[in-house]
Parts: structure tokens; C-alpha cells; sequence
């Protein structure tokens, strides 16, 4: 969307309201003017909402734009005083969303990164505001394009901490975690993976975690093989986004590392249960995602259930994904005793 919008409009001010610690991730992005951030937890805390406000006015906006569709991204929207609040109607519409924003969409597409883009299909900020178009008034078909960069410093940090030579010409990523316990697949399975890749396509594992939860998923991947992969020193989001930028390719389920993937250029092995790939799953034709059968159900259930449908998910399955992309990738596979 913020692409789009700047490639539209080159000249109109556009700010992000983001929590900590997404923002480090679009601090270098040149397309944004200003990014706002906004205290985690927010609205329980209603010493904040002054504050708030006056930032967020002070910008004086002519449009706000809440892809989210829950209350707490379309509440922004309306405290900013913007006049045009462009929201979603209808399924993905959540919460008070539809209440707090005043112009509604009703999206057709299937997948999220599409139906946010229909939310500005049609914007005309030369009618909205004193903004002039690059080439006609509208926005009519934007194409998908992240414009994420890589931090030099984090490259450099990273080099000093991760050795290079180990983990080969070009290798896998591999994150466990997941923020629904639902959406995580069996820890030993990736193990599997990882001593797969090592032993017959003679590449290594990367594995990159978040918290002590997730160091120790690591940790059990590693023992299953402790030539077939390496541990991920700890990780901010620049660091992580460069690691994502190194790899060949990653696997791992519906989970932020992944889509943070994706927006770097790295194609992705995505496992599904208690989400559906063609809703929100890695973007593009590059991916390779794997599905037993979908976890179905509220939101709510979907985050509090079993991982059932991912357990249904077998390593040979990945297995197979790993070759469909090694050989998509034209990379080369060298089977080492």
C-alpha cells in the first residue's frame, strides 16, 4: 500500500502508526515521512490517548487507511482527526472498524497483502487533499512491491557474530516458532528437515528464534543433527530481516519471520493448520505451501486449538518441498555422508 501510494503520489506526506518493535523495520524505508509510534497496549491505557492525539493531529490528515480492520487500528484513524477514514465492510471488517471508519470497501480478494491493496484502489488524494498525481488521478491496479532494505549495520554486526564459512554457499532457514501455539509444527520434524537437507542436498540449516521458548525449540532441532544446522545468535527485527535476505530459502509456518521473508525476496516452505496459505500466507508464485487440511473455526478457537492439522503435516512432506525448491531455485546439491 505505501508503495503504491508513493508511486502515485511522490509529493503527499504519509505517515505510519506503528508499536514498538515493528518500527525498527520501517525506519529505513524511504517511502514514509513519518513514523508514529504508538504505545503497546494503548487503549487500556487512557494516559496515553492525549498524547496520542496530539501527534497524530498535528500532521493535520486528509486520510487515514486501516487494512487491519479491528478496532484498535481504525481508532487511530478516527483520534487523528482525518476527515476520509478508509476501512474494510463486510467478513474482514472486525470489531467496531466499521463504526469508527467512514469509508468502507468491500474487499473481493482472497489473500490479505491483495485485499489491502483494493483498499486504494480508486484513492484520489487530488480530490481529497492538495496532493498532485504523478500520471491521472486514481490509483487503479498497484502492484505488489515491499521496498524493504537492509540495515548495513546489522549486516555488519551479524557478520561478526554468525560465521559465514559454516554454514556454506547459500543455506535454509528454519523458525519453529509461532505466536498461536496452534500454527507450530513438531519440533523434532524440523530436525528431521534440517539432517535431510544436510545429508542429501548437502546444504545446512540456519535456526533463528525469539525468546527463551524458542531458543529451546532451537536447541532441540540442533541435537536431532548437530552437523545439520547451526543456532541464530539473538536477533532484532533489522538482523532477522538480514537473515532472511541470506537465505536461500526459509520454512516455518504462518508466523510474522516468515512474511518478513517474503518481503525481502526470499521464497518460502510454509506450513499451514489453523490458517489458510491463500488468506494469509507467503505472497507469490515462489512459495511452496503445505496443507493437510484447515483447522476451521472463530479466530479465538483457531488461536486456543490443538495443533492438530499441523501434526498431520509429515517431514516427508517438507522433504519433498525442499527438493521442489532446490531445484526451482536451480540450486546446486551436493549429498554429504
Amino acid at each position: 500500500m505505501l508503495n503504491a501510494i508513493r508511486k502515485k503520489y511522490p509529493n503527499a506526506f504519509i505517515g505510519w502508526a506503528v508499536e514498538s518493535p515493528t518500527h525498527k523495520l520501517l525506519d529505513l524505508h524511504r517511502g514514509i515521512d513519518e513514523l508514529i509510534l504508538v504505545p503497546k497496549g494503548w487503549m487500556k491505557k487512557p494516559s496515553c490517548w492525549g498524547e496520542l492525539r496530539r501527534q497524530l493531529k498535528q500532521h493535520r490528515f486528509d486520510i487515514a487507511i486501516d487494512p487491519q480492520g479491528i478496532t484498535k487500528s481504525a481508532a487511530l484513524g478516527w483520534i487523528s482527526g482525518a476527515k476520509k477514514r478508509i476501512g474494510i465492510r463486510g467478513r474482514w471488517g472486525r470489531e467496531l472498524s466499521p463504526r469508527l471508519n467512514n469509508s468502507l470497501v468491500e474487499t473481493k480478494a482472497s489473500h490479505l497483502v491483495d485485499r489491502s491493496l483494493e483498499l486504494i484502489v480508486n484513492l484520489d488524494l487530488e480530490q481529497d487533499s492538495s496532493v498532485s498525481a504523478s500520471s491521472g488521478p486514481m490509483i487503479k491496479q498497484p502492484a505488489v512491491e515491499f521496498g524493504l532494505t537492509v540495515c548495513e549495520q546489522s549486516n555488519v554486526s551479524l557478520d561478526l557474530s554468525l560465521n559465514r564459512s559454516k554454514l556454506g554457499e547459500y543455506f535454509a532457514l528454519i523458525n519453529p516458532g509461532g505466536s498461536w501455539a496452534s500454527k507450530r509444527w513438531e519440533i523434532e520434524r524440523y530436525g528431521a528437515v534440517a539432517s535431510y537437507l544436510k545429508r542429501q542436498r548437502g546444504m545446512k540449516s540456519l535456526i533463528v528464534w525469539a525468546g527463551d521458548q524458542e531458543l529451546e525449540m532451537a536447541k532441540t532441532i540442533h541435537d536431532f543433527d548437530p552437523e545439520a544446522s547451526l543456532i541464530a545468535p539473538k536477533t532484532d527485527l533489522r538482523e532477522l530481516a538480514v537473515l532472511c535476505d541470506r537465505a536461500a530459502f526459509f520454512i516455518g509456518s504462518d508466523t510474522g519471520p516468515m512474511h518478513l521473508a517474503t518481503a525481502m525476496g526470499t521464497p518460502c516452505i510454509g506450513l499451514y493448520g489453523p490458517t489458510r496459505p491463500q488468506d494469509s500466507g507467503a505472497y507469490g508464485p515462489q512459495n511452496i505451501a503445505i496443507q493437510k487440511w484447515y483447522q476451521s473455526g472463530s479466530c479465538r478457537k483457531r488461536r486456543n486449538a490443538d495443533n492438530d492439522a499441523m501434526r498431520d503435516i509429515l517431514a516427508a512432506d517438507v522433504f519433498t518441498a525442499c527438493d521442489q525448491m532446490i531445484g526451482q531455485l536451480g540450486l546446486k546439491s551436493v549429498a554429504a555422508a
